[in-house]
């Protein structure tokens, strides 16, 4: 591979607008992306030495076992007999179970979506020395507003969406300090605000030359271009959903994120906006609800660690039987 037609690999968290930029990336002819194979959390070096056997068995069973990688349609004795030619580590495994997804595409370039892999770009990007990765983060407000309606929060409430938040986007820019030429943030309201100025500036950052119609919109596309290559998921892109908190979420829930992620979220253009409550209610904040989720932020943290520290498995409904 040359440094401009390595693996691309996708960071950031859920409802942050990453699956609208892995599906505009999917639409390209030389990109093949894969949704959430979460290699990097449930596999990487899970399962000892790889030039072991049963290691390497109890590895592709697991993985092949695993719904979203099961929708790679993997032929297990050619991943087997290919993997045994060469070198006999996780990273190679990966590679050759993606290679042969956008083989079976026909496309010459391959790609990852999987959430939260801005917690292993040191380990993604020094393994693969050709790869590029684009981490989406979103305005921490709107995209905790979109998942209390879309999937609820939990426990762990505004105070886990905060650590979340955080988490990620402290990640996002050390990575991109760390690896100025191969790691990029970009913003969900500029991609939607401006998509096609925004994507091809992507396309242009992997080493990808621009298609007209791969964004609806698009001046450049003609009447020649294919229905199926106008993305489906282009006729979301729209800018309706930012800004969407101010409606969404409660004032005291907009109060804790202000307070919490102030500094971080106005490097990445996010500012405070004024918050209007009653009296009482404004006591309640200070007494009860800021401190309640400042013990959920700090126990999502502590969560996370032990997450990491101990692994992480698959849910059962993500598993065939």
């Amino acid at each position: 591979m040359t440094p401009d037609d390595g693996p691309i690999f996708l960071a950031g968290l859920d409802r942050s607008g990453i699956g609208l930029l892995g599906e505009l990336l999917e639409a390209h002819p030389n990109i093949a992306i894969t949704r959430r194979t979460n290699f990097w959390s449930f596999y990487y070096e899970r399962f000892g030495d790889l030039s072991r056997p049963e290691n390497l068995d109890r590895c592709l069973d697991a993985m092949l076992k695993y719904e979203r990688i099961r929708v790679l349609d993997p032929e297990r004795e050619r991943l087997h007999t290919e993997f045994l030619e060469g070198e006999q580590t996780y990273i190679r495994l990966f590679a050759l179970l993606q290679e042969h997804n956008a083989e079976r595409l026909g496309k010459p370039r391959w790609g990852d979506k999987s959430l939260n892999s801005e917690r292993y770009a040191h380990v993604i990007l020094d393994a693969y020395p050709t790869a590029k990765m684009i981490h989406i983060v979103r305005d921490p407000r709107d995209r905790y507003a979109s998942q209390l309606t879309h999937r609820g929060v939990g426990r762990g409430r505004v105070g886990a969406g905060a650590a979340m938040w955080l988490w990620s986007a402290r990640l996002g820019e050390r990575n991109q300090h760390r690896y100025p030429d191969r790691y990029r943030v970009v913003r969900y309201e500029s991609l939607v605000s401006d998509p096609v100025e925004v994507f091809s500036k992507i396309l242009e950052f992997v080493g990808e030359e621009y298609v007209p119609g791969l964004v609806r919109g698009d001046d450049d596309a003609t009447d020649e271009t294919p229905v199926e290559e106008d993305l489906q998921s282009a006729r979301l892109i729209g800018t309706t959903s930012i800004g969407r908190f101010r409606a969404a979420l409660p004032a005291r829930d907009v109060a804790f994120l202000q307070a919490m992620l102030r500094p971080v979220a106005e490097r990445f253009g996010y500012r405070n906006v004024r918050v209007e409550m009653s009296r009482s209610n404004w006591v309640r904040f200070v007494v009860r609800d800021a401190p309640v989720n400042l013990a959920r932020m700090v126990a999502w943290r502590a969560g996370m660690a032990a997450r990491e520290r101990l692994g992480r498995r698959p849910s059962a409904r993500r598993m065939a039987l």
